[in-house]
């Protein structure tokens, strides 16, 4: 008869997971094992929270599930910002912690996960869908089926069991749970209205977010767009979901966002159609009363957050954003106007292009950098944006030529998780170029999973902007409250060396041209890099809007 832990991994097998994340101890080692002689290769990770993090990557690049594997106590709670992490990037992963035997619960017990200790099952409740201790076989078979169905239904996101080590060696019954990915979708109501809406407008706007990524619903954003003839602007988090080339694109708005998105704002906008955000202070900073469109259709799984950022009128699309983007495609018979981006767009665009051509003496520019990264990356590379300057940068300024090849998220922004997603997303894709795209800060807190990558033979190619400081909160304290404190290194990073010191090439690049070299040596070499790009620590990012 089958133990706990055979159970799990034969679940894990079935439900195409390949690589679990995470960092053994006692209490979770007969599961280490299960898996390993089954054939799943265990990821030993260097810290917790880059295992759930490299969880989340493998599972957003994969589209599937991802898993990751804590020991009791703090090992389980070092997992915790990972966990929220992949919540609000909308992706299912299972994240498995350990606890001591649970006959021994009351006593005095090293790294105690039980009420009596670190209680794992309630820290992980508000940055999960489902958490629960699974505290004798008998109940495995149903907590599993409930935490795998809180995964993939509704928005999808991550669940957590915390599996005693006494319990994980009991026997159970075999038994088989199919993934819920083929529940039917939940259909909004109001679709002709909707239409309608959408047929009748003058002067639109699509507004794109990141839950697009998650549902890797790009198809079906770009024939809505160009079926309702709607221009088509992109949040931080949305950046990647359409091409920067596309006829109708107006490229980032918000945080980072350009110029001729903004001009067309200012111009007026009588519909805004919100898919994939929620409106948060870095969606729409800045925008004022007098751009505020007159009506929102707005798209989102539930109505928490519809009608709370703007104080107008507002018609919910409620359920499955992809199905109901399908389904306004299959019913598209109102006829709409055919639009074209207006003369001014047209100029704006030419002056932001124009713009930030000045390099300071010997210092790179952030526009530089995106610009060169674009030149010499395959356009189909995989790139994940830290939180800091460097991701609004390429918001504004890196061109987006196959859709959904670039991920950012702005709500949660966890420092340092694009080291862990690219990770995770290289080892879920092995045959596609990924990038990590980090800042030195990022590289201060999680930059050891480059190790991660080496050992595990990811050839990730990790960019760090170098620019000796925390460059988005330095720049908005001395902007915003005339002047910064704690924000800069006594002494700074050599990423070059910390790169090579965990095995990783190296490079140091201080001019475009040293940059283009490093590029194209590490992708000729195929093996981790990690390339140090030293900017203008003067540069003001485009994050000012935010105050």
């Amino acid at each position: 008869m089958p133990t706990v832990s055979n159970m799990l991994v034969k679940h894990l097998i079935s439900w195409g997971v390949t690589h679990v994340f995470g960092i053994p101890g006692k209490p979770v080692t007969p599961l280490v094992l299960d898996m390993d002689n089954a054939g799943i290769t265990f990821v030993l990770s260097k810290h917790e929270e880059g295992a759930g993090l490299q969880a989340a990557g493998y599972a957003l690049a994969r589209g599937s599930l991802g898993a990751a594997v804590g020991t009791a106590g703090p090992g389980g709670i070092n997992m915790l910002t990972a966990a929220g992490q992949a919540l609000f990037s909308q992706v299912p992963v299972l994240f498995i912690t350990g606890s001591p035997p649970i006959r021994e619960a009351g006593k005095v017990l090293g790294q105690d996960s039980t009420m009596f200790g670190t209680d794992l099952v309630k820290m992980f409740e508000p940055v999960t869908k489902f958490s629960a201790r699974v505290d004798r076989a008998e109940v495995f078979r149903s907590y599993l089926e409930h935490a795998i169905e809180q995964a993939y239904t509704g928005v999808r996101g991550p669940v957590h069991l915390c599996i005693p080590l006494d319990v994980l060696t009991e026997q159970v019954e075999d038994f088989d749970i199919r993934l819920p990915d083929a529940y039917p979708q939940v259909i909004a109501s109001n679709l002709e209205h909707v239409a309608s809406l959408l047929a009748s407008s003058r002067r639109p706007l699509l507004l794109v977010g990141g839950a697009l990524h998650a549902q890797h619903a790009y198809e079906e954003i770009e024939a809505f767009a160009t079926r309702w003839s709607i221009p088509v602007a992109t949040t931080p988090g949305g950046k990647g979901a359409i091409r920067s080339n596309h006829p109708l694109s107006l490229g980032p708005y918000g945080l980072g966002g350009s110029e001729m998105a903004d001009a067309y704002l200012q111009q007026g906008v009588d519909l805004m159609v919100v898919v994939g955000s929620q409106l948060s202070d870095l969606e729409i900073p800045g925008l004022q009363p007098a751009q505020y469109p007159k009506h929102i259709i707005h798209f989102d799984y539930e109505a928490r957050f519809i009608g709370k950022a703007l104080p107008v009128a507002v018609t919910p699309v409620l359920g499955s954003i992809r199905g109901n983007l399908q389904a306004l495609l299959a019913r598209a018979e109102s006829t709409a106007h055919s639009r074209e981006l207006p003369a001014v767009l047209t100029a704006a665009a030419a002056s932001e292009a124009a713009a930030s051509d000045d390099e300071a003496a010997g210092l790179l520019q952030g526009k530089q950098v995106m610009e060169t990264l674009r030149e010499e990356l395959p356009a189909d590379t995989l790139i994940y944006g830290d939180a800091g300057s460097h991701s609004f940068y390429a918001i504004r300024y890196l061109d987006i030529q196959v859709p959904g090849t670039f991920y950012f998220e702005e709500v949660y922004a966890t420092m340092g998780r694009a080291i862990g997603y690219a990770v995770g997303a290289k080892l879920g894709m092995p045959n596609r170029v990924v990038a990590c795209l980090s800042g030195d800060g990022c590289m201060f807190m999680n930059g050891t999973e480059v190790s991660t990558a080496v050992n595990h033979d990811a050839p990730v190619l990790f960019f760090v902007a170098n620019n000796q400081r925390l460059d988005m909160v330095d720049k908005g304290m001395g902007r915003h409250l005339g002047r910064a404190v704690g924000t800069k290194y006594q002494v700074p990073l050599d990423a070059a060396k910390f790169g090579e010191a965990m095995g990783a090439a190296g490079y140091r690049c201080e001019t475009v041209e040293e940059l283009r070299h490093a590029i194209r040596d590490a992708l000729q070499q195929n093996r981790t890099s990690v390339i140090d790009i030293i900017m203008d620590p003067d540069e003001i990012p485009p994050t000012m809007k935010r105050g």
